[in-house]
């Protein structure tokens, strides 16, 4: 198995990419904030959360999408879907953003 100076593999820096790309939006990243701090959300709670005013098609594209790249898990309850976090290591990526000096 091939790493790289860091003794990551190149398996592990793939997945890690991929999740990156699908989280590099300022809406996904403000999606994973608001659902730190709760256990799961439904949409129409997540959108009035939402600061930039997403609408709730767009907000559901952004769910949609973090859902099926495995960032995101949802469960519905009626009508409703509530969405929580998948791997909650993801939070993880904060701390660097906080200590980051860009």
């Amino acid at each position: 198995m091939k790493t790289t100076g860091r003794n990551l593999s190149i398996e592990k820096l793939s997945k890690v990419a991929g999740v990156l790309k699908v989280i590099a939006h300022p809406v996904r990243l403000e999606i994973l904030e608001i659902l730190e701090t709760a256990e799961s959300m439904d949409v129409g709670t997540l959108c009035s959360k939402i600061s930039c005013g997403c609408e709730i098609s767009m907000l559901s594209h952004h769910l949609t999408k973090m859902k099926d790249n495995g960032v995101l898990d949802n469960k519905r309850e009626g009508k409703q879907i509530y969405y929580s976090i998948k791997d909650r290591q993801i939070l993880s990526l904060f701390d660097c953003m906080e200590k980051c000096k860009l």
